[in-house]
């Protein structure tokens, strides 16, 4: 007896169990129905009978009740994920065999005879099947983006940092997550660790998914874009306020006005050095250090005359718009220092209202303009958070979330069968 060139069609899986452990992760799918047709060839002959009795032809195959257990192995090689399989176990329950070529008076005793064989062919072509399915994703595993493009000057890095995380309920992955300069920039000289602080976790534990933010990711994102000389600003025009012109500066600052009287202005802002973000249980907060040039218009160059020392506090809040992270700023407090002046002294009590007001109705909606727009969280394309919440704790921030794929299959999408 001999069966060739075994053929599965379809299989459907009403149901799977994916159980993650520490040597791995575990996938049991049970109940499952399988269509496949094969060869079948069968001859007989011995001493007593000189003539070979043989018949062939083609054999469709139902298979009912067949249950799928496999174990993966999974690793980090090279700060991408190796996917593997560790085992494959196939158990064949109920199956209907229709048989077609041959002597009719011949099936049922093929059929009995073939049983255990078909059953057995089942089961070794379903774990081949499923090697192959495994050796796919794999490769699809190899080609996950290394970097998750923000904008023509950052990207997010996405590489793998450590080995996989298993547990008996979950399996956490730790990716670089800092942000890194495209082309048309230099790489910051600013270098970030991640807190050792543990992790918060999500409060139902029915979510999906869930990625961990450590304030190094948002920091190494600061500081790329001030080594990029993206956080100066010159302001030429405030709306509503009659600060850009001496003649409102006269009662303030009355040197001012009267060495250039009813001059032009123009405030040009600059950071000395990247703004500092912290993370807490309920606000985030940042601190930001910013040096306010006063320029004067004369005969249309620019005369600098005083430059004030500001430290910004101030708070955000987070929160999901899509795949993106974004927040707004308020303004918590704000102190302030004359750095240099080539006016005299200022007197920082007057001039504390109108630089509150300057950072309350012209800064910080310029900066909130940036961070409705948000970043990319490290999600696959054609997955959307969905029912996202935020948890933040101690220097880290954690989005709890289910996932729902916006796709469907593709013809080139790796499928397992």
């Amino acid at each position: 007896m001999r069966l060739s060139n075994t053929t599965i069609y379809r299989v459907d899986v009403p149901s799977s169990d994916i159980k993650p452990g520490e040597s791995g992760v575990s996938i049991i799918a049970s109940g499952t129905t399988c269509d496949l047709s094969m060869d079948w060839l069968y001859s007989y002959s011995t001493w007593l009978v000189p003539a070979e009795i043989s018949d062939k032809g083609r054999a469709s195959v139902q298979v009912d009740g067949m249950e799928v257990r496999l174990n993966l192995g999974l690793e980090l090689q090279e700060e991408t994920l190796k996917l593997f399989l560790l085992e494959c176990g196939c158990s064949v329950q109920d199956m209907s065999i229709k048989l077609d070529g041959g002597a009719s008076w011949l099936y049922q005793g093929l059929v009995d005879a073939f049983e255990e064989q078909i059953s057995s062919a089942v089961e070794k072509a379903i774990c081949k099947k499923l090697g192959e399915g495994i050796l796919k994703v794999d490769s699809f595993l190899q080609t996950l983006p290394k970097a998750v493009k923000v904008d023509d000057n950052a990207s997010f890095d996405t590489t793998f940092a450590e080995e996989p995380l298993l547990s008996s309920s979950s399996f956490g992955l730790k990716i670089n997550g800092l942000f890194r300069a495209g082309e048309k920039l230099p790489m910051p000289e600013y270098h970030f660790e991640n807190s050792p602080s543990p992790s918060p976790s999500c409060k139902d534990p029915s979510k999906m998914f869930g990625i961990t933010l450590d304030e190094a990711v948002f920091n190494s994102a600061l500081a790329l874009y001030y080594d990029a000389d993206f956080m100066q600003w010159s302001l030429k025009e405030v709306p509503n306020q009659p600060l850009l012109n001496t003649a409102g500066w006269r009662f303030i600052v009355p040197q001012l006005y009267k060495k250039y009287p009813s001059a032009d202005m123009s405030l040009n802002i600059t950071l000395p050095s990247p703004p500092v973000i912290r993370i807490s249980e309920n606000p985030i907060f940042a601190t930001v250090n910013v040096d306010l040039i006063v320029d004067v218009v004369e005969a249309g160059e620019l005369i600098p005359v005083a430059c004030i020392s500001l430290l910004v506090h101030a708070s955000s809040t987070a929160k999901i718009s899509g795949n993106n992270l974004v927040g707004s700023i308020d303004l918590n407090d704000l102190e302030m220092s004359l750095k240099w002046s080539n006016i005299g002294n200022l007197h920082m009590d007057l001039i504390q209202p109108v630089v509150q007001t300057l950072v309350e109705t012209t800064l910080l909606p310029n900066a909130n303009s940036y961070f409705r727009k948000g970043f990319p969280l490290p999600i696959k394309h054609g997955f959307m958070f969905q029912n996202a919440e935020l948890i933040s704790s101690n220097s880290r921030i954690m989005v709890c979330s289910d996932v729902l794929w916006t796709e469907g299959l593709s013809p080139d999408h790796p499928q397992l069968v």
